[in-house]
């Protein structure tokens, strides 16, 4: 996957990218969601990251193949340098490394808005089913994420009781006096 290229996502991509999502709320326990969006409402979520946080796409062939972007970890001020990853891959795309390529890429823009903490939200199961299997950890895992904490049956989807656990990712130092974060609408990117 050397062709592929990364670039900062548009509304205009919405309907592209919730082509990639939808598979994963229609097939799957790996997203939570019950239904598939709308186009509207996927574009409107795409514009309310980009307001503070990087949305990005991997392109190849003139076709997006996966998206990865960040949200608030949590609204109060004194969580602002933790942030909650997110990553989607078009499903022949998997194990192809475009996830690692994305998330690199992710991660570089993080550090330059001055983010210390990525935390991900990952469905978990102790046995894998049609619906979820555990590839999300392991891909984390393999990224230098560790698990630190695990939530039991929490979610429920297809007839089935789902865990979820977070793991985290330390990009920067930890100081008396952090440099404010740096909303992304601020960057030349």
């Amino acid at each position: 996957m050397t062709s592929v290229t990364i670039r900062m996502a548009t509304k205009a991509d919405a309907k592209e990218i919730l082509a990639i999502y939808a598979p994963y709320v229609r097939n799957t326990a790996i997203s939570f969601e019950y239904d598939v969006p709308s186009v509207e409402e996927f574009t409107e979520r795409i514009n309310n990251i980009l307001k503070k946080y990087p949305y990005i796409v991997a392109i190849d062939n003139n076709q997006i193949i996966g998206y990865a972007y960040v949200s608030s970890f949590k609204e109060r001020v004194a969580y602002d340098w933790a942030v909650e990853t997110t990553i989607y891959l078009s499903q022949d795309c998997r194990g192809k490394g475009v996830g690692k390529k994305l998330y690199l890429a992710l991660e570089e823009i993080l550090k330059r808005q001055n983010i210390l903490n990525l935390n991900a939200c990952i469905a978990y199961t102790s046995t894998e089913n049609t619906y979820l299997t555990n590839a999300s950890t392991y891909f984390h895992e393999h990224l230098g994420y560790r698990k630190v904490a695990h939530f039991t049956k929490c979610g429920y989807k297809f007839g089935n009781w789902y865990d979820m656990i977070w793991m985290e990712k330390i990009i920067g130092e930890h100081s008396a006096n952090p440099k404010p974060v740096i909303p992304i609408s601020e960057f030349q990117l």
